[in-house]
C-alpha cells in the first residue's frame, strides 16, 4: 500500500501482519516468485544435463566426448530457457499493456461507470456501501488508473513484468544447475565417474526440492522425494538408452 494510504484503504487490503504495507507484501511475493523460478530453472539444468552426460557416459568412456556433449547440452538448454522465458513474459507484458490501455480508455470515456465499478469491488470485499464509495472516490482522485488496475486486473502499472530480467534469470539458474553434473562426470576415475555424478545430482536435487518447498510452504519431505525420484528416473532412462544404443552402434 502507498505511504499516504488512508485508513479506509488499509481496511481493504489483506496483509500477513496488521499495519504492514501492502506494497511491501507485494514486493515480497514478487521476490519469492523470482526465487522459485530460479530454483526451478536450476532443477531443470541439473536433471537435463545429468541425463545427457550419464547417457553419453554409458556409451563411451571418452571424457572429451562426454564433456562436449554436456557443454552443448548446457548451452542449448540455457538458451532455450532464456528464449522461452523471454517470449512467455513478453506475451504477458503485451497483454498487461493492452489491458491497461483499455482501462485508461474506459476511465476517460466512462468515468462514472468506472467509479461505480470500483466501489462495487470494495463493497464485494466486505465494506459497507458508503465506505466503499468513499474509498473508491479517494483512490480515484489519487491515481485512478493504478486504483482500477490493481482492483480489477491485479496489475501494478509501475511494476510490469520485464522479459529481459526473466530471460537472464532463467539462463543463469539453468547454467548453474547444469554445471554440477557436468563437472562431476569429468572425474578422472572411470570407476567412480557415474556413481559420483549420481550422488552429486541427487544431493543437488534434494537441496532444490527443500528450497522450493520452503518457498512455497509445501511439505518438505514430499517435495524432496518427488524431485529426487524424478531425477533418478531421468538418469536411469538415459543410462539405459546410452548402454543400448552405444553398444549397438559401437
Amino acid at each position: 500500500m502507498r505511504d499516504n494510504a488512508t485508513p479506509s484503504e488499509t481496511a481493504t487490503a489483506a496483509s500477513p501482519h496488521e499495519g504492514e504495507p501492502t506494497q511491501h507484501v507485494a514486493n515480497t511475493a514478487s521476490q519469492l516468485n523470482w526465487l522459485r523460478a530460479g530454483v526451478l530453472g536450476a532443477n531443470d539444468g541439473i536433471v537435463s544435463t545429468a541425463g545427457l552426460v550419464i547417457g553419453v557416459a554409458a556409451a563411451t568412456a571418452n571424457r572429451g566426448a562426454i564433456f562436449t556433449a554436456g557443454l552443448a547440452g548446457l548451452a542449448a538448454g540455457a538458451m532455450s530457457m532464456a528464449v522461452g522465458e523471454y517470449v512467455s513474459v513478453s506475451t504477458q507484458r503485451d497483454t498487461e499493456k493492452a489491458m491497461l490501455a483499455k482501462e485508461r480508455r474506459e476511465l476517460h470515456e466512462k468515468p462514472q461507470d468506472e467509479l461505480d465499478e470500483l466501489a462495487g469491488i470494495y463493497e464485494s470485499k466486505g465494506l459497507q456501501p458508503d465506505l466503499a464509495r468513499e474509498v473508491a472516490v479517494a483512490l480515484t482522485h489519487h491515481d485512478a488508473l493504478t486504483a482500477h488496475a490493481e482492483a480489477e486486473l491485479g496489475i501494478d502499472p509501475s511494476e510490469l513484468t520485464n522479459p529481459w530480467h526473466a530471460a537472464f534469470a532463467s539462463m543463469v539458474s539453468f547454467t548453474l544447475g547444469a554445471l554440477l553434473p557436468l563437472i562431476a562426470v569429468l572425474n578422472p576415475s572411470h570407476t567412480w565417474r557415474l556413481p559420483g555424478t549420481v550422488v552429486t545430482v541427487l544431493v543437488a536435487l534434494a537441496l532444490t526440492g527443500y528450497v522450493s518447498a520452503r518457498l512455497g510452504g509445501a511439505r518438505i519431505g514430499r517435495a524432496v522425494a518427488r524431485v529426487v525420484a524424478g531425477g533418478i528416473i531421468a538418469m536411469a532412462v538415459t543410462y539405459a538408452i546410452g548402454r543400448l544404443f552405444g553398444t549397438a552402434i559401437g
